[in-house]
């Protein structure tokens, strides 16, 4: 039985319904927050079993008779390590043999200024130390937020972020979850990491170019100052904590974290992945 964290979020329900095409719904199990929030995986057979990452008893609960666990990263909760703890220990505890992480690809996480990455690692390593057996399935940045980095308005106003000219290998969350679910049924008992990437890594120069081609409208891309970034922020009432993490994570993009490349996406599912202008059309009304 192969239990799913987060299982009704975006990333966990692309993982399950490859998973679905691929084995009996009975050997599925759904860790959920609420329950009500699983009615359609219910209703096709998955094993739901209601618990979260800070209590420890239904976790403990929720991992009996499971074979493989995969552990969705949480958010930026606070105790967010020892959220992801709790998760591997009550596997460990439950005899649970085979520990699957979504984790982030990132070029080296020494020199990250947002820190709230580090987070990953960390978790990386303590699953390293635990004994399971272990698959550590490190994504790169979902195509999908880039609505969010370029705003609604983005067709009038354009893209103005400081992210100079780094460049991101965006891929598909759908298509992520699809090699993941494809790693969980094809585990040969070794421990591994994945980097899932896109095939090319693109800046924002690239990403204006690609929407002002598909919309006919003209989109510009301006690397702004962090500085002028923080204040728009902080003008629509952006706690400065979220600034700062905001400010890191351009940063980091500049400085080429989210660049690396990799061929274990396109291994996986068999086929190349989405581009960015095969992806975007589904992201954006075009």
């Amino acid at each position: 039985m192969i239990l799913i964290t987060g299982a009704t979020g975006h990333l966990g329900t692309s993982v399950i319904q490859t998973l679905l095409t691929k084995t009996p719904a009975n050997e599925v199990v759904a860790l959920v927050r609420n329950e009500t929030k699983a009615d359609r995986l219910e209703q096709q057979g998955v094993n739901i079993r209601v618990g979260d990452y800070n209590n420890t008893e239904a976790l403990d609960r929720a991992m009996q008779g499971v074979d493989k666990v995969l552990l969705i990263a949480g958010g930026d909760a606070p105790n967010g390590l020892q959220q992801h703890q709790n998760v591997v220990d009550a596997a460990k505890k439950a005899g649970v043999g085979y520990m699957a992480y979504t984790s982030r690809s990132l070029k080296d996480p020494d020199t990250l200024v947002n820190q709230l990455m580090m987070r990953h690692f960390e978790t990386e390593d303590y699953i390293k130390a635990s004994g399971l057996t272990y698959a550590l399935l490190r994504n790169s940045l979902y195509m999908d937020t880039l609505p969010v980095f370029t705003g609604p308005a983005v067709f009038e106003t354009g893209i103005a972020l400081p992210a100079g000219q780094g460049r991101v290998a965006f891929a598909l969350r759908r298509e992520q979850g699809e090699a993941i679910a494809n790693v969980l049924m094809a585990d040969d008992g070794a421990n591994r990491i994945y980097n899932f990437t896109g095939s090319d890594a693109y800046s924002f120069d690239d990403v204006a170019a690609a929407l002002t081609e598909l919309s006919g409208k003209p989109v510009t891309y301006t690397n702004i100052d962090p500085t002028v970034m923080a204040e728009r922020m902080k003008g629509r009432g952006v706690p400065d904590t979220a600034i700062q993490r905001t400010i890191g994570f351009m940063t980091d993009i500049k400085h080429g974290q989210e660049a690396p490349v990799s061929t274990d996406l396109e291994t996986w599912l068999g086929r190349k992945p989405a581009s960015l202008r095969d992806g975007l059309p589904t992201l954006y009304t075009l």
